[in-house]
């Protein structure tokens, strides 16, 4: 719950924290393991006019998962003197230089300090799970085009509807601060030697979108928390039988593929129910009622795609964007996220 107002997260870890702590008595956690109950006091403690508001900094209106410091270039140029000798620093070294420089980050604010001290926790780790959800959706996931070889068991174990892929999404999110790290050191390097990157992708990292804000219970918390176990145990890190792997529901999809449908008008939206399903460009997916005029506007997917998020307010302004259709093309560019 790094968006402040995202409990689904905040349940799972809940029921993370006991699995684990069970695991580790029985000394069958390979490595370490950082859980993060609660990862956003700045935005869990913002209220207004009784409604929590997490998602952005109220002090400056920022959004809390955003503008993490890219450190590709720091590390890059903390190394160049022992490339330009002939040597190859290992991912350790890396790592180490990476939790040194993320100590030297700002933090003359209640938000840079945040921002600071969750990534210092996530910087140097060989995997990063980041708990997001929408406002009403389907359980779906987020994650850097290189890392999805590893990342495509967790879909398949959560049961996820979609993945959306990027190489970049724009914004430096908390996510891509750590996975695309890697990429970036692997691109100045090969700029400043011609040579290819001697480093893997040591860092796999993912937004899982545990489907919509009101999507809490304890039988799906306790399922996504299995599943998330059972990614682990995939990759080594828990000692237990291997989970069976269940099949991907669908391939992956570009983030750049994924289209919003905005309203030109304010009213009453009426949302067909559609929510998980496949549908067809022109098809409309909800209409929005003028009470004043009486008049019905029909929104429409701009694409063919999977209707996987909607709003959850049911009045709504011009402009506003209502759904999110995830295409099969590559149509977008720039920033893909949404505010």
């Amino acid at each position: 719950s790094l968006h402040a107002d995202e409990p689904p997260g905040l349940l799972v870890a809940y029921h993370l924290r006991r699995e684990l702590a069970a695991l580790e008595s029985e000394h069958r956690i390979h490595g370490e393991i950082v859980l993060v109950p609660m990862a956003n006091p700045v935005g869990s403690a913002q209220r207004l006019l009784g409604r929590a508001l997490g998602r952005f900094e109220l002090a400056g209106g920022e959004n809390f998962n955003r503008n993490y410091a890219d450190l590709s270039d720091a590390i890059f140029s903390s190394l160049r003197a022992e490339i330009d000798a002939g040597h190859t620093p290992t991912v350790s070294a890396v790592r180490a230089a990476l939790r040194a420089a993320s100590a030297k980050l700002p933090t003359d604010s209640e938000l840079k300090s945040l921002r600071r001290t969750l990534l210092r926790l996530a910087i140097d780790a060989d995997l990063v799970l980041d708990l997001h959800c929408d406002n009403e959706a389907v359980l779906h996931l987020y994650t850097a085009t290189p890392v999805w070889p590893a990342v495509e068991p967790l879909a398949r174990l959560l049961g996820a509807e979609v993945a959306l892929l990027a190489e970049e999404s724009g914004g430096e999110p908390f996510d891509e601060a750590c996975s695309m790290l890697w990429t970036r050191l692997g691109r100045r390097y090969r700029e400043h030697t011609g040579n290819d990157s001697p480093w893997p992708d040591a860092c796999v990292a993912v937004t899982v979108e545990l489907r919509g804000e009101t999507d809490v219970c304890h039988d799906l918390a306790q399922r996504d928390a299995r599943a998330i176990l059972a990614w682990l145990t995939h990759r080594g890190m828990i000692d237990a039988a291997l989970p069976e792997m269940p099949p991907l529901i669908r391939q992956p999809r570009p983030l750049e593929g994924s289209v919003p449908v905005l309203t030109p008008r304010g009213g009453v939206l009426v949302h067909r129910p559609l929510l998980g399903r496949s549908v067809l460009k022109g098809q409309c997916i909800a209409e929005v009622i003028d009470p004043l005029s009486g008049e019905s506007t029909e929104l429409v997917s701009a694409v063919d795609g999977l209707l996987y998020a909607r709003e959850s307010v049911r009045i709504v302004h011009a402009g506003m964007s209502i759904a999110k259709v995830a295409g099969l093309e590559a149509i977008r560019s720039g920033h893909l996220l949404s505010a």
